[in-house]
């Protein structure tokens, strides 16, 4: 994996330009080594309606002046459900984002093209929507998006550019496209199962994603680092549910078996950060007890994933603040906190 290095201005020399290292050292950082503290942003499900639209470049500002952030983190769903999955919505939510003065790295979510063949979405094929999406979004694959754009290890070469990873003060990161409706098996409108379009569209990313997954953890145990952070949009441990159908999650079985498998492998914490509940959230939902190991047949607790959940929808109201010590103690590697937005 690359270190996370900043676009550099013309002007600098090569040799130059190979130093702007976001936090990383030229050798590897080894457990207990020092690691560099930094923080990180995290937002999801915003925005959502036309409040929220209006207000967004708000809150964009407010973790721009935010001096602590180093980058930024959008869980996915830059729409509502029920609202337009228009080209002229996601160049204007794309100019927004560009005003971000920190990397960004932005998860895809499942309301900006699984779910548009909604009628009130516009009855858009969703795999055209997500070529839309890959377009608009992600113009300069193995780059992030923000005014200083980073760089990142993306699968573009495999036909996602949104998955990718990096690496900052000895902590591996990996954003993967994992969405809501059954991670977008959910039958389209008029069907009554999945096309066999919409099939193959989920097996490759699915395999794509348990590739990412798998060459993070195999890196970060490589390097020795102290944490490994997943970040996707879909909740596939979404607690708001009293009675979860595997129907309606069966999709999320080799992703959550993959995980299970890597975080009990690795000798550190992991962090999940999902959106999609909208309700912030945490817990440990493969520590050994949980129903969600019978759930989804996983084989093997993993008491030390930690899931964290983003606000989200209409009733957000703040951002995550996530400080990163590598050096921490107790084993706390990563520690939040939640910033409410200012009026």
């Amino acid at each position: 994996m690359k270190p996370w290095r900043r676009a550099a201005a013309p002007a600098l020399s090569a040799l130059a330009a190979s130093a702007l290292v976001l936090g990383a050292t030229a050798a590897p950082a080894q457990a207990g080594s020092g690691g560099h503290r930094f923080t990180f942003a995290v937002i999801g499900d915003i925005p959502y309606g036309d409040a929220q639209i209006a207000a967004f470049p708000k809150v964009i500002g407010q973790i721009n002046a935010d001096p602590d952030v180093r980058f930024v983190d959008h869980l996915g769903d830059i729409k509502n459900g029920s609202t337009v999955c228009s080209d002229a919505y996601f160049q204007q939510i794309k100019a927004d984002f560009d005003t971000f003065r920190d990397p960004l790295v932005y998860t895809v979510g499942d309301n900006e093209w699984t779910d548009c063949h909604r009628p009130n979405n516009g009855s858009y094929n969703p795999l055209e929507r997500l070529d839309a999406i890959r377009r608009v979004f992600f113009p300069r694959p193995g780059w992030t998006l923000g005014q200083d754009a980073a760089q990142v290890d993306s699968q573009a070469a495999q036909g996602y550019p949104e998955n990718v990873r990096y690496r900052r003060g000895g902590v591996s990161f990996a954003a993967v496209h994992v969405v809501g409706s059954n991670n977008s098996l959910a039958p389209w409108t008029g069907n009554t199962g999945p096309t066999p379009e919409q099939s193959a569209e989920v097996l490759g990313r699915t395999a794509a994603v348990l590739e990412n997954v798998r060459d993070t953890f195999r890196e970060a145990r490589k390097r020795h680092d102290r944490a490994v952070v997943l970040l996707t949009q879909a909740d596939m441990f979404d607690p708001t549910v009293a009675d979860p159908s595997f129907a309606d999650s069966f999709a999320f079985q080799p992703i959550v078996k993959a995980i299970a498998e890597e975080s009990a492998a690795f000798d550190g914490p992991v962090y999940l950060f999902n959106g999609d509940s909208h309700v912030y959230n945490s817990d440990r939902p493969l520590d050994a007890g949980s129903r969600w190991l019978s759930f989804y047949k996983v084989a093997t607790a993993a008491p030390n994933l930690q899931r964290i959940t983003v606000d989200g929808s209409t009733g957000v109201d703040d951002w995550l603040k996530v400080t990163v010590d590598p050096d921490g103690g107790d084993g706390r590697v990563l520690t939040w906190t939640r910033v409410p937005f200012t009026s």
